[in-house]
């Protein structure tokens, strides 16, 4: 009876002792600076995906520190509260919650003003991003950690988890001559970092007009192989095509469709999983793409009617996504395969929205490859070559080994 006794206890011990401890995000962490921040008057670039573990928004945790005064929030693109249509313009506000003005990021400026940050001592980021080089969330936050440092803020970041993991890296380097709002400095379309690794990137590599004077409060307990639901963490859909977890895995790739006439399921259910247009036959365009046998995912026919975006209230046919094994899913790749597809097979009605394309890649080899019908294999490898050089520079800044 003891020995059975102690086997059970030891039993426990292993699996307790193999349970991983929860995942905490920076926000959880703040008491632990507060010092820094006694009195001082802060500004806060958030959203609504900035709460702490126990649901508590930002600017509640922030105004329970004593010694400490929010004075201004600002919003990035699709607004702090999350709700903005991609690409809409948004003007200043007041929080009405509260009455603390709120200064746009996605309007007039992408920039904090020195106007802006005239009550300002501390500038705060905190918004969860989703692991592409094209989400304008990251280039809020490189634009307001230059204004932090030309008007000498200290700028903290209050890191979250990169929900598609740390590990995998995928996809072109941004070219300087592609840099826009959809990619400013030279990291792959997959980066593979939480926004705290990348603050420190832009900052250690020089790509800031100014180096900012920066603090990055970690996440507690996580492993870069972790994906966002096994974080323990709620899933808060961080902009209104980003609804779960599943499309910010494809998403890398999907977003690619943008930049061609095709509707890549905005305005439905299941944005960037669900893609087509009216012209095109769903039968044979799904037993095109499972011929590729790319890995991770296999194709389903779809029809669908977008209320929204490109191809508005017309039926569109094509194909839906099903996702098989995300760990071995090369989402860019997947994109560029698609697109090579549909170019194929339907030359006289694809159309390419040839600069937004170009942008999203941060090149104009894969649209010019495509055209000229070379092997995306040889694409892939000039991809992983030129990310050799990246995986380096980008060692030097990862917090979570």
């Amino acid at each position: 009876m003891a020995r059975k006794i102690l086997v059970s206890v030891a039993l426990i011990w292993l699996a307790v002792a193999d349970c991983p401890a929860a995942v905490t995000v920076g926000l959880d962490k703040v008491r632990t600076y507060a010092s820094l921040l006694n009195g001082k008057r802060v500004g806060i670039i958030c959203n609504h995906t900035a709460v702490d573990s126990d649901g508590r928004h930002i600017v509640e945790v922030f105004q329970a520190l004593p010694g400490v005064k929010v004075t201004a929030l600002f919003g990035p693109e699709h607004g702090i509260y999350g709700l903005a249509d991609a690409g809409k313009k948004i003007g200043d506000n007041t929080d009405e919650r509260y009455g603390i003005p709120i200064f746009s990021l996605y309007g007039k400026t992408s920039k904090p003003t020195p106007e802006m940050l005239a009550e300002v001592d501390v500038l705060i980021f905190d918004i969860q991003d989703v692991g592409s080089r094209f989400y304008t969330y990251i280039w809020t936050m490189a634009l307001a950690m230059e204004a932090a440092a030309e008007n000498s803020k200290l700028f903290i970041v209050m890191d979250r988890p990169n929900p598609i993991g740390g590990i995998a890296l995928e996809g072109p380097i941004l070219e300087k001559q592609h840099a826009t709002f959809v990619g400013l400095y030279p990291i792959p379309v997959r980066h593979g970092m939480t926004v705290g690794e990348l603050a420190r990137m832009f900052n250690g590599e020089n790509w800031l007009k100014e180096k900012a004077r920066l603090l990055v409060v970690p996440v507690g307990n996580w492993r870069r192989s972790q994906w966002y639901d096994e974080t323990g963490l709620e899933f808060i859909k961080p902009s209104p095509n980003m609804p779960d977890l599943e499309t910010a895995a494809v998403y890398p790739g999907l977003c690619l469709l943008e930049g061609t006439n095709l509707s890549e399921g905005r305005g439905t259910n299941k944005p960037f999983l669900q893609f087509g247009a009216p012209w095109i036959d769903e039968g044979k365009l799904v037993e095109a793409l499972n011929k590729l046998r790319l890995p991770g995912v296999r194709f389903v026919p779809a029809a669908f009617t977008p209320t929204a975006s490109k191809h508005a209230n017309a039926l569109c046919k094509g194909a839906a996504i099903e996702i098989a094994d995300r760990t071995v899913l090369e989402p860019f790749r997947l994109g560029v395969e698609i697109v090579n597809t549909l170019y194929r097979m339907y030359p006289d009605q694809f159309e390419w929205r040839q600069s937004h394309f170009d942008r999203l890649c941060g090149t104009s080899t894969v649209r010019e490859a495509i055209v000229q019908n070379v092997a995306i294999d040889s694409l892939a490898v000039k991809w992983q070559k030129d990310m050799q050089g990246f995986q380096k520079t980008r060692q030097r800044y990862l917090l979570y080994r």
